[in-house]
């Protein structure tokens, strides 16, 4: 059935494999016509189907109940247009990030997004986000996606928004499929406004014991682009912050002189943006969170969106944790809810079913079966 789509397919093997679920078969398009052939003859035929890309996210979420066809998108990456004057840019889902980050740096702009690995690309950035420090300047990959081209489950071929800042039609689609994990349908092409990058960069950073000092800085006039916390396991948290633009450095200086020590650096620390390793969750948190023995936390002190690791007992850790928390096992062999509690659940099965009815993307590997 899927020979006859002129798409090249080939057997599915361990490398394929998403959360310890070997495909099938992998599908390899070239166009979004492409994607839309091959979603048709799999619902013809019943397929289960997972969008991937760089394969840096394939273990996040729960596995999913099964994988006949892995879509890679690999062969996806070009930038389709990109307007300088305008700050846009619209690109194949499969580029890599640093690949565009090449691209747009001739221009002198960039696509404000902290991406920790260096093989990941746009579609699955968007597919599956992961929290960034400078985050707390220039929004995430839903704020700054303004266009997005998908494939749906029976191969329709859907548009949303444009190539202009100002023209957000149909913007909710792009906020859907955006940390949907491929059970919605398949990002084929995005299209993002972009910022000048900087002139001038200083991280500042700090030791602590504690984190709750930091937030000095958040108050402060001295405008950071992000403030981070690094909390190993054992021994003493570093706070880092970035600031960007005009007189960077005075005021990472000013900073300084506010904590009455630290370093000032034109590079950032080696962890910064990184996970901190595995099992690997996601947490949320409006104050900096209670911390079990063991456990290893990077993330924004600014927007209160961490990763950590070291635990694998998920309620346990989530017992812990003030109400407002929010505890996600993003990958690693875990114990408890992987998820917990998920107030808009009845909302994303009506999404689900009117996206997906056949239950054919990426089956099960969202909170609820989804």
């Amino acid at each position: 059935m899927l020979g006859h789509t002129g798409v090249m397919i080939r057997d599915g093997g361990p490398l394929d494999a998403v959360g310890g679920v070997t495909p099938r078969w992998v599908a390899q398009p070239e166009s979004v016509e492409e994607i839309a052939v091959v979603m048709g003859a799999c619902a013809d035929g019943g397929l289960a189907v997972t969008p991937a890309g760089g394969r840096t996210k394939l273990g996040w979420a729960a596995p999913p109940e099964r994988v006949d066809v892995l879509l890679d998108l690999s062969s996806m990456h070009d930038v389709l247009e990109h307007v300088a004057g305008d700050l846009v840019v619209r690109v194949q889902a499969g580029i890599p990030v640093t690949r565009l980050a090449e691209v747009l740096a001739k221009a002198g702009q960039a696509l404000a997004l902290d991406v920790p690995f260096p093989d990941a690309t746009i579609g699955g950035t968007l597919a599956a986000p992961s929290p960034g420090p400078r985050a707390f300047r220039y929004g995430n990959a839903r704020d700054l996606l303004i266009g997005v081209t998908v494939v749906l489950a029976d191969g329709t071929i859907a548009r949303a928004g444009g190539k202009v800042v100002k023209n957000v039609a149909g913007y909710d689609l792009g906020k859907l499929f955006t940390g949907s994990y491929g059970t919605l349908g398949v990002i084929a092409e995005a299209t993002f406004r972009l910022h000048p990058i900087p002139a001038d960069r200083r991280w500042l950073s700090f030791e602590c014991e504690g984190w709750e000092d930091a937030g000095d800085l958040l108050r402060s006039q001295l405008e950071p682009s992000a403030v981070e916390i690094d909390h190993p396991a054992e021994g003493l948290s570093t706070v880092a912050a970035l600031f960007e633009g005009p007189a960077a450095e005075q005021r990472a200086l000013a900073a300084r002189e506010l904590f009455e020590g630290g370093d000032v650096h034109t590079e950032a620390p080696a962890w910064w943006g990184q996970p901190p390793g595995s099992p690997l969750h996601s947490l949320r948190c409006r104050v900096a969170p209670s911390v079990p023995d063991g456990i290893s936390v990077r993330g924004s002190l600014a927007t209160g969106v961490y990763l950590a690791s070291g635990s694998t007992d998920l309620d346990a850790w989530r017992s812990a944790l003030p109400d407002h928390a929010r505890l996600v096992g993003l990958s690693g062999d875990l114990t408890g809810d992987r998820w917990g509690p998920i107030p808009s659940l009845p909302l994303m099965r009506r999404v689900k079913e009117r996206f997906d009815p056949e239950r054919r993307m990426s089956p099960g590997r969202l909170a609820g079966g989804l």
